[in-house]
């Protein structure tokens, strides 16, 4: 268990040791905090702050292609791909559940995107990942799953008393 909560531990401190990191994340621990402090059930205001959130991280991790800053880490070609997978995901999630959220309407088979609570662990844990500064690896990935219900049991019983129900 060691290796996991290193790993875990690392993904979480690693964008407050980076100045160009930190307006990056904050934004989603505060829609983590929102979205946990709102109703379980999927509505359009949850659509919209899903939304907003898979647009922002998804828009963090596209700068590093954009930006000339000295203190910004290489990009890795070996794990490119991967990289914009997740990036293009993000942000066809984020489009999706935004416009869902303005429009009152979700997409045939698309009602998921106004549930999407917990999404924000997801990316906030591979944001330094995304981002260059760290490297997808085995044991990031298995920390990752390992720790996300620990966490979202932590954050649901946590907040309850200040839940909306």
């Amino acid at each position: 268990m060691q290796p996991y909560w290193s790993a875990f531990a690392g993904l979480i401190e690693t964008p407050f040791a980076h100045v160009a990191l930190v307006w990056g994340i904050v934004p989603l621990y505060f829609g983590l905090l929102l979205n946990e402090l709102t109703a379980d059930k999927a509505n359009f205001r949850t659509a919209i702050q899903s939304g907003f959130s898979f647009l922002w991280a998804g828009a963090q991790w596209l700068w590093p292609y954009f930006s000339h800053q000295m203190d910004m880490p290489p990009i890795r070609l070996t794990t490119l791909p991967v990289n914009l997978l997740v990036t293009f995901l993000t942000l066809a999630l984020g489009v999706v559940a935004l416009s869902s959220g303005i429009r009152k309407r979700y997409p045939k088979h698309w009602h998921f995107v106004g549930h999407t609570r917990f999404a924000n662990y997801f990316m906030i844990t591979i944001f330094p990942i995304q981002s260059h500064y760290l490297s997808w690896t085995w044991e990031r990935f298995i920390a990752i799953a390992l720790y996300a219900v620990p966490v979202w049991l932590l954050l649901h019983f946590g907040l309850m008393p200040v839940r909306n129900h």
